[in-house]
């Protein structure tokens, strides 16, 4: 060939090989994503034949979790994410120093130096941004409490990662290691000054000028009317800032991409945005397992079976059950729970990164390399397995264990409605499950109605926020019986459902007429076929998003129009 093919070959290999063997995986009742990194093991370095650019594979998949954060940040609000504040931030903190604990004490009993075992046990402790992200759009929950909750914590381990990161490389000859030229001069604290200094003024940057400037950039090349030109501004935005922030403020690109989201959704074309980036999203997160499996070596299987399982066990295990007793311990439910447990069980992106940075430091061996990479491997593709056991998991528990029994059943005074309720309130009133956007719409027009109503909604801050107003309001989950008769639905006149999880919503509506058979029951729907769906089985009024956007737009023209015609 007269030029260098190697990105083509990379790209069309990895898709390719990603194609043939997800579909494999898919026949055979596995995830797709196993497919993927079966790819990437098979043009790899470890395997024979054909072998892609690694480099050249880890790239472009770091493109992906760009555009991958910046869909997640159109979809999440600055208010959803200080909503689960409360519980995000302690719970990530505590979950990565008891994950680290775990890894460094199991390295420390394998007879590995300090800083090796502290650099393995950091590596131990942090999700991956795309796995997480991918098992809760394939579930539909990404806009649910659970995921707001999952996404939340996310985002602050990789907070504390970049804080790792720029700390690393500083404390090497104290932990053992070697010190890059680079970080040779300037004290711990200066270090950490600059770095907090650097992150607090990229997200001050984008919250006083990222918030103006991307929605009127958008709304300026809609107005062109140019489809290319507006999916152009799109991914110039999610991959620029996510570029400029690790060049000029050392924030990840993960991070500085999600932040980009997050302002662009101030515009009222981020639905546009986030269907025009889709296509790439879904290519580019593909490249990303197929990368994971290009760095993975299977002869460490053979090698070392026996570490390998301990660091599984640590990933899937100790992460897991510490981050399910955190949430317990902040009083969610068990689904909940469960469900930001599991979501964290794996490792990814973060991890090869602080890997890389360990063995170029000497605070990690070739052997922890390759354990770290088996363990990311392995519970990435045993995570959709974990995902699928929740609900089976979530009955065993309740059916054979007294302490999950008594977990649910204890005295939560967010739980029920207080003794001093009005009990005009709780007669003929509505119910509405979830206070989000729509939930918090709905509510407006029922204040301004003064029809009475009682708010069911499982984020527990925003329940103190409304009973704060002296508004009615349980905490809990809706699918659970308990949660809907403290709402008093048994004497209630009608059953709003504004929360977007669809089998929840079967099982409130269940419960709801196996109390009030004559109950009137109203919920949203965002596809046709869903809508379609649910009309056929009779369980209520249903509405779709999308009509209800298009007859509210016609009312508006038919409005401005009428006095027109009247002349």
């Amino acid at each position: 060939m007269p030029h260098d093919i190697n990105l083509i070959s990379t790209i069309t290999a990895g898709l390719g090989l990603a194609m043939i063997f997800g579909y494999l995986a898919a026949r055979l009742k596995m995830p797709p994503l196993v497919g993927y990194l079966l790819a990437g093991i098979v043009i790899g370095p470890a395997t024979p034949g054909f072998v892609a650019d690694v480099a050249l594979a880890g790239q472009l998949a770091e493109i992906g979790v760009m555009l991958l954060m910046f869909g997640v940040g159109l979809h999440f609000s600055l208010a959803d994410l200080m909503s689960v504040k409360r519980i995000s931030v302690p719970g990530a903190v505590v979950q990565i120093a008891v994950a680290t604990a775990l890894g460094a004490a199991t390295a420390h009993w394998w007879g590995w130096p300090a800083g090796d075992a502290v650099v393995f046990g950091l590596s131990l402790s942090v999700a991956s941004t795309v796995v997480l992200l991918r098992a809760l759009e394939d579930r539909g929950v990404l806009d649910s409490m659970n995921g707001r909750i999952a996404v939340g914590w996310l985002i602050v381990e990789d907070l504390a990662m970049v804080l790792v990161l720029v700390l690393l490389p500083p404390l090497a000859t104290l932990l053992g290691g070697t010190v890059p030229a680079a970080h040779g001069d300037g004290s711990m604290l200066g270090t950490l000054l600059l770095t907090l200094g650097k992150v607090a003024a990229f997200i001050a940057l984008m919250l006083v000028i990222g918030r103006r400037v991307f929605p009127r950039l958008l709304w300026l090349v809609a107005r062109t009317g140019s489809r290319e030109l507006f999916s152009l501004c799109v991914i110039a935005v999610a991959l620029g800032v996510a570029l400029g922030s690790a060049k000029l403020f050392d924030v990840s690109f993960a991070l500085g991409a999600f932040f980009a989201g997050m302002m662009m959704r101030e515009s009222e074309f981020s639905h546009r945005a986030a269907d025009e980036s889709l296509p790439l999203r879904d290519a580019f997160s593909v490249l990303f397992f197929v990368s994971v499996g290009m760095l993975f070596d299977p002869a460490i299987l053979l090698q070392a079976p026996l570490k390998v399982l301990a660091v599984v066990a640590i990933i899937m295990l100790g992460k897991t059950i510490a981050a399910i007793a955190l949430v317990l311990l902040f009083r969610y439910p068990l689904n909940t729970a469960l469900t930001v447990g599991v979501s964290l069980a794996q490792i990814g992106e973060f991890s090869f990164i602080l890997a890389g940075l360990g063995m170029s430091l000497g605070l990690l061996s070739s052997e922890g390399h390759s354990l770290i990479l088996a363990g990311a491997l392995l519970s990435i593709a045993l995570n959709s397995l974990l995902f699928a056991a929740i609900a089976p998991l979530q009955d065993w528990l309740r059916t054979h264990s007294a302490l999950a029994r008594r977990l649910e059943q204890r005295d939560d005074p967010l739980a029920s409605l207080p003794m001093y309720t009005d009990q005009a309130l709780l007669s003929g009133q509505v119910v509405l499950v979830g206070y989000g956007r729509v939930g918090q719409a709905i509510a407006s027009q029922l204040d301004a109605q003064q029809i009475p109503y009682v708010v069911a909604e499982e984020n527990r801050e925003l329940v103190e926020a409304l009973r704060g107003r002296n508004i009615a309001a349980v905490s809990g989950d809706a699918a659970e019986p308990v949660v809907l008769i403290q709402a008093h639905i048994a004497r209630a006149s009608m059953l709003v459902i504004a929360s977007p999880d669809i089998f929840k919503s079967r099982q409130m509506i269940s419960i709801a007429r196996t109390l009030n058979p004559a109950i009137e029951v109203m919920l949203r729907s965002a596809n046709e076929e869903e809508a379609q769906l649910l009309e056929s089985e009779h369980i209520g009024q249903v509405f779709l998003e999308k009509q209800m956007l298009a007859e509210g737009m016609a009312r508006h023209i038919s409005g401005r129009f009428k006095p027109a015609a009247a002349h």
